[in-house]
């Protein structure tokens, strides 16, 4: 007898994904001699299949309502599967959607919030709960408990071609595009990064190739800060985050990794987002909001460095771990 055949959705954006690994590790679990699929984005395939979570990943291209022949494609591959259930992390309408194309049936069963799936997420207040927990209430529903934090333990990636300092500070000053309430100012950042050198900390900024005259900028004000603006992948900021003395950075997906990987992490937010929805989750994990970051000075996430930093990892002698300073 081959064994069943579960599907985990979960598409996108980094930060949601980094959430559901918790959740992924728990059907993991749960279904220990199943093989797991899971259908995501192409920014993720390479991350998701060194984790030990899933046995193939998929890639769904996001057919746009048009495009009739990637649909039944879709369709095709969803049908052909023999899936046995399917665990929706998207819960968004999209991946409700996919449902749909197993008309008229047989239908495998289905944990998410699909007209008419088999375990419906039916509380009404699950759009105001923090995503760890809604998710881990939609497993509840699966008998699935308990859904553990996310671990990056399986990350690896040799950033050695960095050439960085022993003992680096992660600052992560982008976002979305879009979005730029959002950002630190980068002037602040700038401030930071001379504060850390100053403690024989080296700033080490990431971002991605669209955010590198930003970053430059930054790195430019403090002599041993380096940017890789750029140049690294999931891996590599997970592996980094885990050897960093600690990180900094605005509500965005690195920072996601940052805090899975243990690494202490103070991060800003302001009006533009809800840390008790989306919030990082871990330990070491410092959270700042602002109604505008501009109204948060340096000296306040100093402190806050200083708060969630193990003494022994920021520095060695009887030295405060930061020099509180800053406008």
């Amino acid at each position: 007898m081959s064994a069943a055949t579960i599907l985990v959705i979960k598409l996108g954006a980094l930060g949601d994904f980094v959430q559901a690994l918790g959740p992924m590790a728990a059907i993991r679990s749960h279904h220990r001699d199943a093989r797991i699929v899971l259908l995501t984005t192409a920014p993720f395939v390479a991350f998701a299949k060194q984790s030990t979570y899933v046995d193939e990943v998929w890639v769904d291209d996001r057919p746009k309502v048009h495009q009739v022949g990637r649909w039944l494609a879709l369709r095709r591959r969803l049908r052909g599967a023999a899936l046995q259930r399917v665990y929706d992390l998207q819960t968004s309408s999209r991946s409700s959607r996919y449902f749909q194309l197993f008309w008229p049936g047989p239908y495998p069963e289905w944990v998410g919030i699909a007209r008419e799936c088999s375990h419906p997420h039916a509380n009404p207040r699950r759009d105001s709960m923090h995503t760890i927990e809604r998710q881990a209430e939609q497993l509840g529903i699966a008998d699935i408990a308990p859904v553990p934090p996310p671990d990056l333990s399986w990350a690896r990636a040799d950033f050695g071609r960095f050439g960085l300092a022993d003992r680096f500070v992660l600052l992560i000053p982008g976002g979305a595009p879009h979005r730029p309430g959002k950002r630190w100012p980068a002037e602040r950042y700038a401030s930071l990064a001379q504060i850390l050198a100053q403690r024989g900390l080296q700033p080490v900024l990431l971002g991605t190739d669209n955010e590198a005259a930003s970053l430059d900028e930054i790195a430019a004000a403090c002599p041993t800060a380096v940017s890789l603006a750029g140049q690294t992948s999931l891996l590599d900021i997970a592996a980094l985050a885990r050897s960093a003395t600690a990180a900094v950075g605005n509500d965005t997906g690195p920072m996601h990794l940052a805090a899975a990987a243990g690494c202490p992490s103070v991060v800003m937010f302001s009006h533009e987002s809800d840390p008790a929805l989306c919030g990082q989750r871990g330990p070491m994990v410092r959270i700042l909001r602002r109604s505008a970051l501009a109204d948060l000075g340096v000296a306040e996430v100093v402190d806050a460095l200083n708060a969630v930093s193990p003494r022994p990892r920021v520095v060695s002698g009887d030295g405060p771990p930061f020099v509180t300073g800053g406008a």
